[in-house]
């Protein structure tokens, strides 16, 4: 009986993908400090806002810290409010949140992530690659860490700016940034340099423009080929239709559904089942455990999906002696 092909695998990366680095390198993280969950940057960014009075003028009855916090949402609750100011105001909400998440993100810090870059280490091991084939990673993400964990084993990112690839040294391996990236100050496409902008937090969004109508429509074709979609720290937000839109017209594209892991707090996992219900395949952490076959304790809440996850999919895959002769894998058992 002939093997049977790889699986074929996307990886969708959120906000709680980088967030779950930091975890990682300090486990006693204060997240109301240096927290990258959305909440976290949330409540940080709308106290120092609320500290200029250009814009809290009109604001003062809504400009609460406590609770559950959307930054989008009220980014996008501005500007369609039309007050007096509300171009500057939400100007000022998108200038902080990327200044929040860079100082977060210092160059000290992210030298000591490892997760990303053991989950491509996972991928470019032999008996991984007879069973999955990684086709596209999708990021939501404005940093870099997913960037440079990705040269490391896959050299310089296909981000697929235009039809031709990026540079002759990428990879087949598609990295989509939905939202763009805040490295993107200076590239080439085409053979001109030029600068390209972010997707703005808010209801202002469009993808409709280079190069973001190349990214989207290659981050619809690697869904339509996949068998399997794995989103890790994305809690599939409906103030993000526009990506879960992207997931219906991949489903309407094939023959059948491909399945969807969600590397999040079983919670988390359980909202989405219930949230997009009309998805069938979905699947908690605690299912995907399940299906590993390690007895694994149903921990519904690890302190870092992750970091949980992924080892046990390397102990499952590789077992734990070619684990521990790994470089970044082996550091997860500690």
């Amino acid at each position: 009986m002939p093997e049977a092909e790889p699986k074929k695998i996307v990886y969708l990366f959120g906000a709680g993908a980088t967030h779950a680095e930091l975890q990682n390198i300090d486990p006693d993280l204060a997240e109301e400090k240096s927290g990258l969950l959305t909440t976290n940057v949330s409540k940080r960014v709308i106290e120092k806002a609320r500290r200029g009075a250009r814009y809290l003028r009109g604001l003062e009855m809504v400009s609460s810290t406590s609770g559950s916090l959307n930054i989008e949402l009220l980014i996008s609750l501005i500007e369609n409010s039309k007050i007096q100011g509300w171009d500057y105001k939400s100007r000022r909400l998108k200038r902080l949140v990327e200044e929040d998440i860079n100082t977060i993100l210092t160059g000290r810090r992210t030298r000591r992530f490892y997760l990303h870059k053991a989950l491509f280490e996972l991928h470019n091991q032999e008996v991984t690659k007879a069973k999955e084939e990684v086709t596209g990673l999708i990021s939501l993400n404005y940093d870099d860490v997913l960037d440079q964990a990705y040269e490391e084993y896959y050299r310089k990112p296909n981000y697929c700016f235009s039809l031709e690839p990026d540079a002759p040294s990428s990879s087949d391996i598609p990295l989509l940034k939905l939202h763009g990236s805040f490295n993107w100050s200076r590239r080439t496409i085409r053979g001109r340099r030029r600068k390209i902008e972010i997707i703005p937090l808010g209801s202002s969004k469009s993808y409709l423009h280079t190069p973001y109508n190349f990214i989207w429509n290659r981050a619809l074709e690697t869904l339509i080929g996949c068998d399997t979609l794995r989103v890790i720290g994305c809690s599939l937000s409906q103030n993000d239709f526009h990506l879960v839109d992207l997931l219906f017209k991949a489903h309407l594209e094939r023959s059948e559904a491909f399945g969807i892991e969600i590397i999040s707090s079983a919670p988390a996992g359980e909202g989405i089942q219930q949230n997009y219900g009309f998805f069938p395949n979905i699947k908690t952490l605690e299912e995907i455990g399940s299906q590993l076959g390690l007895g694994l304790v149903p921990a519904r809440e690890p302190p870092n999906p992750f970091a949980y996850w992924l080892y046990y999919k390397s102990i499952k895959v590789l077992g734990p002696d070619r684990m521990g002769r790994t470089r970044y894998l082996k550091k997860l058992a500690g």
